[in-house]
Parts: structure tokens; C-alpha cells; sequence
């Protein structure tokens, strides 16, 4: 029988870009752009802050596993006085204490992959990770070693259906290609449960991201398609024909220690 861990594995296996595809590409179409990382001044709460800013109380520290500019750990600053950052981009390490500076708290910044560089990592009273399950097949260990670094609440945001999926219909017009509907947020709450965690979670709306210019966003959806430079035109007369949306299901998965 098929662990709830092993159908996500398989399930984000799909996600996959066919070899004939992926062999095309001048370049890598798994990017994650510096500048959509950027932290506001003013960061909007959300469900998923205000469960950190809940748990920390009057003051503590937040680690934030696949941290980018972040925005999960500043939107609890205050309360939190110390914040700890992990990404495998050394120039979103960059960001963060750069953003920790600025905003007066203490800061430790760990460059690798999770959990792979746990070890070296500090607990702390709260333990987020925001957006990067998706990315992370082998979830048991992620998870457990989540677990373990928090004294508090451990919270994992992601969006409710995997993130590629608001690019179907571009897979299908540029590529013929049809894309998968699975994992979401449901099966990762049914592993963590099964892990046995008494974790909830619940659905919200967010706005459906920062906004960048327009000629930007032709230049990472034309990466993420695996097109070259010429097809920028192309790219762009697609997306101003799509249906405008300016919101997403986000969902917030928490459970306390």
C-alpha cells in the first residue's frame, strides 16, 4: 500500500518537464528571481504571521527554512528579537540580513538545502517554512527536522494547489503538454498528521503576488517554459489574452509542541 509520503513523492515526480523539453532550455526554467523576494517595508499579515507573532508571544526567535528575502520571519518582527534564515541561494541569505540590519534584531544565516544543513541550525521558538514544500519530494525528514527545531509552533504555509499549476494553460498552448493536478495542501496535511502531529489547517485568500512589470513577467514565464529569447513576442501576446485573477488560495498548516 502507497504511504500518504510516497504518493506526494510520485505525484510531484509529474511535475517533471519531459527530457525532449528540458533539453531545449538556454536556461534553467526552475529559477526563483531575487527581486520577487524583496521584502516591504510594511508586510501585510497574514493567518500564517499572525499564528507566529501568537506563539512568540512577547519576544523569542523565528527560523524560517527557505527563508528568501524574509518575509515570513520579518512579518513577526516584532515580536521575535532574534531571526534565523536557511536558503540555498546565497544572495537571499544576503537579503535577509541585510533586512535584519535594518530592522535592528540579531540574525544567523545558514546557506544549503533542508534538512540537509539542520545540523549546524540552531532551535527556535517557532519554526516556519514558507512556500518550498512543493519543492521538497522527500518530505518525511523535512518535516520531522522542522519538528524538531521549534520549542513553540511549527508553521508551513503553501499554496492550496501546486504553484506551476497557473501555468497549464500556457504548457498546453506552447507545448501540447498536460499537467498534473496533484500533490496539494490537503495531502500535506494527511502527512503530517500521519506522522502524528496533531496539526490543523486552514484555507485563505491571498493576493496573487507582487506585482513586476510586465516585460518581466514574459522573461520568466518564456525561462519557465523552456523557450528562448526570440519567443518573448509570443509569450507576451498569451498572456495578455488570459483571464486576469488577482487572488489565490493559500493554506496555512500549524501544529504546537
Amino acid at each position: 500500500m502507497t504511504t500518504s509520503a510516497e504518493q506526494w513523492a510520485t505525484d510531484l515526480a509529474s511535475w517533471g518537464i519531459p527530457s525532449e523539453i528540458l533539453d531545449q532550455a538556454r536556461t534553467s526554467p526552475w529559477i526563483h528571481p531575487p527581486a520577487l523576494f524583496f521584502v516591504p517595508k510594511e508586510i501585510p499579515s497574514t493567518l500564517s504571521h499572525e499564528l507566529a507573532r501568537e506563539a512568540l508571544g512577547d519576544g523569542g526567535s523565528i527560523l524560517d527554512v527557505g527563508c528568501g528575502g524574509g518575509i515570513a520571519a520579518f512579518a513577526a518582527t516584532p515580536p521575535a528579537t532574534h531571526v534565523i534564515g536557511v536558503d540555498h541561494q546565497q544572495e537571499m541569505l544576503e537579503m535577509f540580513g541585510n533586512e535584519a540590519e535594518s530592522r535592528g534584531v540579531t540574525h544567523q544565516e545558514f546557506f544549503g538545502d533542508w534538512p540537509d544543513v539542520a545540523g549546524d541550525v540552531p532551535v527556535a521558538d517557532v519554526a516556519t517554512c514558507h512556500h518550498v514544500a512543493y519543492n521538497v519530494s522527500d518530505i518525511v525528514p523535512f518535516i520531522n527536522v522542522l519538528d524538531a527545531h521549534a520549542t513553540k509552533r511549527v508553521i508551513i504555509e503553501i499554496p492550496q494547489q501546486h504553484p506551476l499549476a497557473m501555468m497549464t494553460a500556457a504548457w498546453k498552448h506552447f507545448w501540447n503538454l498536460d499537467r498534473p493536478t496533484n500533490p496539494t495542501s490537503d495531502d500535506l496535511l494527511t502527512i503530517v498528521r500521519d506522522l502524528g502531529f496533531d496539526a490543523q489547517m486552514k484555507n485563505w485568500e491571498s493576493p496573487l503576488g507582487r506585482e513586476i512589470p510586465f516585460e518581466q513577467q514574459v522573461e520568466f514565464m518564456r525561462i519557465r517554459l523552456c523557450l528562448p529569447a526570440s519567443r518573448d513576442g509570443e509569450v507576451a501576446e498569451f498572456l495578455k489574452f488570459q483571464p486576469g485573477t488577482k487572488t489565490r488560495v493559500l493554506s496555512t498548516i500549524w501544529w504546537d509542541k
